[in-house]
């Protein structure tokens, strides 16, 4: 065929110009440019999105399989927040770890662990403490509070490893159970940290959270216990029972939790409980989250944070 005249081409190029299209000339990179920033551009009359934390919102009732998901998801986020969680008492057998817990009742881990040194010091052995003058022993923990029936406690329960157990500290729940001043929280911390059994401890920082948590709405530890062992397998119990206590003294307190800087705040349906604003809520923090000396004078080679003080330092 001959070649077109000048107004078929001309008719050519307009037929195939795309609508909208800027006129020839416009080199590729400036199109592109230009797309891309009206892409970019908000709608009119839109509000600019802003990232924020809301409360969880879901259907009531919260289904088992979903509460289930939503209890280990927490335990997984704590997991990655509290990766070096540890028993926040000093100890260096089963018998030092016993004495402890028992002595922590009314009391903070810190003040115990300032006063065991010396008193380990003195009577490093169940028979020690057997034989111990009450009197002596009271002025001993005297800085735990409620001196006296700690002490007869500790008599009492030294006595019974002395004759019922040849000395040792048992490793089963019923047997621990049946010393004096020693029940199921005391027992399952000795049995998670000093024989590796797994168990769930439901201190007044454990049962606080798992209500704010939706977890369970019971207030008795037992009860609160027996739910909670029900949503994890058991492999996860203790150290569970670690990352949340460590939780609870460090961001989720119990006057003022910490909202605005808590890691699982999207996931808690009693988020704005507390300061909800990120700065405010980061002054908040305690221990090793802010910047503070944590409960242990001897603590774990992992901790993050600086040991305390012993009884009587700055």
């Amino acid at each position: 065929m001959g070649e077109r005249s000048s107004a078929q081409q001309a008719n050519a190029a307009r037929q195939n110009k795309t609508p909208g299209a800027p006129s020839g000339g416009e080199k590729p990179a400036k199109r592109a440019a230009r797309t891309v920033k009206a892409a970019a551009a908000p709608a009119k009359n839109v509000a600019p999105v802003t990232k924020s934390v809301t409360p969880v919102k879901r259907a009531e009732p919260e289904s088992r399989t979903a509460l289930v998901r939503r209890a280990r998801r927490i335990n997984r986020e704590l997991a990655d927040v509290y990766p070096y969680a540890h028993p926040e008492l000093d100890f260096e057998n089963p018998f030092e770890l016993l004495v402890a817990t028992v002595l922590s009742a009314q009391t903070t881990d810190l003040r115990v662990n300032q006063t065991t040194p010396a008193l380990f010091a003195a009577y490093p052995t169940p028979e020690d403490m057997a034989a111990a003058d009450p009197e002596a022993l009271e002025q001993r923990i005297r800085p735990t509070g409620f001196f006296r029936a700690k002490a007869k406690s500790l008599i009492g329960l030294s006595v019974a490893l002395r004759d019922r157990f040849d000395g040792e500290v048992p490793g089963r729940l019923e047997d621990l159970v049946s010393l004096p001043g020693v029940g199921r929280k005391t027992a399952n911390v000795v049995l998670g940290n000093a024989f590796g059994v797994p168990g769930i401890t439901v201190d007044t920082h454990f049962g606080r959270l798992v209500r704010r948590w939706k977890w369970t709405d019971e207030t008795d530890p037992e009860k609160v216990e027996a739910v909670v062992c029900a949503l994890f397998p058991k492999s996860e119990w203790t150290m569970l029972s670690h990352r949340v206590v460590f939780h609870g003294r460090r961001i989720c307190h119990s006057r003022k939790p910490a909202c605005g800087a808590c890691p699982i705040a999207p996931l808690c349906p009693s988020y704005g409980e507390g300061e909800t604003d990120p700065e405010k809520a980061r002054k908040l923090l305690k221990y090793e989250k802010g910047g503070l000396p944590g409960q242990r004078l001897k603590p774990p080679p992992d901790y993050p944070g600086l040991p305390a003080s012993p009884l009587g330092a700055e």
